[in-house]
């Protein structure tokens, strides 16, 4: 099953006196680009956190904030500096005065003052890891899910584009059929009209004729696009996390297309070319969304 790189994911719970809340946002990448945003207590813990998101994420933008949060009935003391209140009191009431201002705000903004109030840290030591671990755990799997459905619609667009491909190389295939017997019509006739006028070598002509011919000739081409059809096909309904080596096949398909338009010479046949090519480039731009 294909999954898109594109996912969200979140989780909240509360252990002991955190509330822990983790949220992961997944968008396109090459390759697996992970930005933790976590807070200083869990450090120690990244390397097993990147871990976590490697092993089941494998590729993408990949964003993880954790925030631990004391929870309200911690029933914990506000801690408030007030040498530090004091000062800054007296010193926003000494420029209120000098500016013959009367602003009520001076205690609001005396308290708002830098370490006037001190938050309650958290101890690392008493973190409740198994509970943070399954947080995140959990915002991995609603992460997938949403990958999962989003993959779901991929990967039914894709399979309407190479099929829409495969119809035009029967419609090839179906012009192809009688392309070379209207070119060495053409050209017969061609020669017919100058043979009073010109002395021609049948049997060079002939051996001329079979080379442009050959030249012109794209049985190797189709059967190789429709090998690249298949392979493509079989990839995307049996192999999981295939976005790059659908990558591959893709640009496969695309050199026996532009080589058969090359090769044509033949004006529906080129029509159809550039019908399988613009549904080849729907194709390269989903699939830069397949993880």
């Amino acid at each position: 099953m294909q999954q898109s790189m594109t996912g969200y994911g979140r989780d909240e719970r509360t252990s002991q006196n955190l509330r822990i809340k983790t949220e992961i946002r997944a968008l396109n990448s090459k390759f697996l680009d992970f930005s933790p945003r976590i807070p200083k207590e869990l450090a120690d813990k990244e390397a097993e956190i990147r871990n976590l998101i490697t092993d089941e994420l494998k590729r993408g933008k990949v964003m993880l904030s954790i925030e631990l949060e004391l929870d309200d009935d911690s029933n914990l003391e506000v801690q408030v500096d007030e040498a530090r209140f004091k000062a800054y009191f007296n010193r926003f009431n000494s420029l209120s005065e000098k500016v013959n201002s009367q602003s009520s705000d001076l205690v609001k903004l005396a308290l708002q003052a830098p370490d006037v109030i001190k938050q309650q840290e958290i101890d690392p030591e008493s973190l409740p890891w198994k509970d943070i671990k399954a947080g995140i755990k959990g915002a991995i799997d609603q992460c997938l899910d949403f990958r999962k459905q989003e993959g779901n619609t991929l990967t039914s667009k894709l399979s309407d584009y190479i099929s829409n491909i495969r119809g035009g190389l029967k419609s090839v295939e179906e012009n192809d059929a009688s392309r070379t017997d209207n070119i060495r019509t053409r050209l017969q006739k061609n020669l017919d009209e100058i043979k009073d006028r010109v002395q021609v070598d049948e049997n060079r002509f002939e051996q001329e004729l079979i080379f442009y011919l050959e030249r012109l000739d794209i049985s190797e081409e189709k059967v190789r696009l429709k090998q690249h059809l298949d392979y493509f096909d079989e990839v995307l309904q049996k192999e999981d996390f295939a976005g790059k080596k659908l990558g591959f096949i893709s640009q496969e398909i695309g050199r026996e297309i532009n080589t058969i338009g090359s090769k044509a010479n033949h004006a529906e046949i080129q029509r159809t070319v550039v019908m399988m090519k613009d549904e080849l480039e729907k194709i390269k731009e989903q699939n830069l969304n397949i993880v």
